[in-house]
């Protein structure tokens, strides 16, 4: 009878060993970082896919920084295309522009996608893993060990249900303009539509905007889920979840009980940018083509200003504003044909005198693009050495409506004249939005307007001409 316990003990002990997974959750109010509720926040745990969050918020910050560039072709290694599912298939020697990559990993969640994002920025994924750590570190998720770019199990490959937490709270403030990415429920990887991973739970939950999934057998499955209501933002974060079914229930439970207990005054206090280090990527890789005009920009410190007792107004509206009316633009395009108008200026950011500055008449072949352009016609964009051709260009963000793309380009040339002048205006249609472009630009003014636009902590990217 004893014999039979035992061998049944060992039996379901090891049973359960393969088919469960150390339970841990963490709830923190977003805006201020505050934590409502933890249990086992600190132990150290297999991450699985929620990995691919750092994989992404450094590939974001390599773009930032001017390392490489959303059109840079990545041409896939051995290693990559060897990654077990969930994957995208990609294929050795294939060549694919990172924003694809970037596609599939955040919403697909594919392991070889994320490989091949590792190797193009850092050379190899133990470099690129590397690098993960350090800048894990930077943000204070000290706990937190990364070994690859995907989450697959690795020993010493491990972080926390705090780190992680801490991870998708920079994700949505340090990146906004990236962090939809998250809610989609599908996106154009280029070989193929991809279905989100956390679809399901994004349309259960009232708000739910993001973020990560993860399962392998040694975590369980694991979710980073971020929602907003009337202002308020939570994040709950799970690890060790049973089933995808339990999991979605449990964290649902989870934002829920951080909602009863959020003040709905609560102050937004964004978390500390991680300071980036220079010289954390001096690889030479071959399987990159950059289309940007210099390998790496560091952002240039904002100018100080005497006298100065409130923050100076943005250039541009935020990226995020959703409300655009057709009146603004009318206005917008009088004051930019009238030789009358003066341009209004903060004192804050520019100096006194030059208030009464006029804006030149818009040049007639400065227009918008009436038809769509179409996301497949982008071509991989060369180099070129010749710094006085009018052919370079900016990307200044991409916007949810065509109205909104073309009322930012308006501020900008207004506010921006010295520097865009002769400049074309162009609003470029995407499947995923409207991307805001300046053109016929040479490579030295191109690359004065994002250092300007970089400084005030706003979008600008540069590309070559083909």
């Amino acid at each position: 009878m004893y014999l039979i316990s035992a061998v049944f003990s060992v039996v379901v002990g090891s049973w359960s060993a393969v088919n469960s997974a150390p339970y841990a959750a963490v709830v923190m109010d977003a805006r201020t970082g505050k934590i409502y509720h933890s249990r086992n926040a600190d132990t150290r745990l297999h991450p699985a896919s929620l990995t691919k969050m750092m994989t992404l918020y450094v590939a974001f910050q390599a773009i930032e920084q001017n390392e490489i560039s959303l059109d840079s072709y990545v041409t896939v290694s051995r290693n990559a295309s060897s990654e077990p599912p969930s994957k995208l298939w990609l294929k050795r020697g294939q060549k694919i522009q990172l924003r694809y990559l970037i596609r599939a990993a955040s919403v697909k969640s594919a392991n070889d996608a994320a490989t091949a994002i590792g190797e193009a920025i850092s050379g190899s994924e133990a470099a690129f893993a590397k690098r993960m750590t350090q800048t894990a570190r930077a943000m204070g998720m000290n706990r937190t060990t990364f070994k690859n770019a995907h989450g697959l199990t690795r020993s010493g490959h491990l972080s926390t249900a705090r780190d992680m937490t801490l991870l998708g709270r920079h994700m949505i403030y340090d990146y906004p303009q990236y962090y939809n990415l998250f809610s989609r429920r599908s996106a154009n990887a280029k070989i193929r539509q991809v279905n989100n991973t956390n679809r399901k739970f994004l349309a259960a939950y009232k708000g739910a905007d993001g973020i990560k999934t993860g399962y392998t057998r040694a975590a369980g499955f694991n979710l980073v889920a971020s929602a907003e209501r009337g202002g308020e933002r939570i994040i709950a974060t799970m690890f060790g979840g049973s089933s995808t079914a339990a999991r979605n229930n449990r964290v649902a439970k989870l934002l829920d009980m951080g909602f009863k207990r959020a003040p709905s005054t609560a102050k937004l206090q964004r978390p500390s940018l991680p300071p980036y280090n220079e010289n954390q990527n001096e690889h030479k890789g071959k399987t990159v083509h950059l289309m940007t005009a210099v390998k790496r920009s560091l952002r240039p410190k904002v100018r100080p200003f005497a006298l100065q007792t409130t923050l100076p107004e943005p250039l541009i509206a935020s990226t995020l504003e959703k409300q655009v009316q057709p009146e603004d633009i009318l206005i917008a395009l009088h004051a930019a044909t009238s030789n009358a108008v003066t341009v209004q200026l903060t004192e804050t950011t520019y100096t006194s005198g030059m208030a009464a500055v006029s804006p030149r008449a818009r040049p007639h072949r400065m227009s918008f693009v009436a038809e769509p352009v179409k996301e497949q016609q982008t071509e991989t964009v060369a180099r070129r050495l010749i710094s006085g051709s009018r052919t370079w260009a900016i990307n200044v963000g991409e916007f949810d409506s065509r109205l909104q793309a073309e009322r930012v380009l308006l501020r900008m040339a207004l506010a921006e004249m010295s520097t865009l002048d002769g400049a074309n205006r162009t609003v470029k249609t995407r499947s995923t939005g409207y991307d805001a472009l300046f053109t016929g630009l040479t490579r030295d003014s191109a690359d004065l307007v994002c250092r300007r636009l970089h400084a005030q902590q706003l979008s600008c990217y540069l590309i070559a001409p083909s």
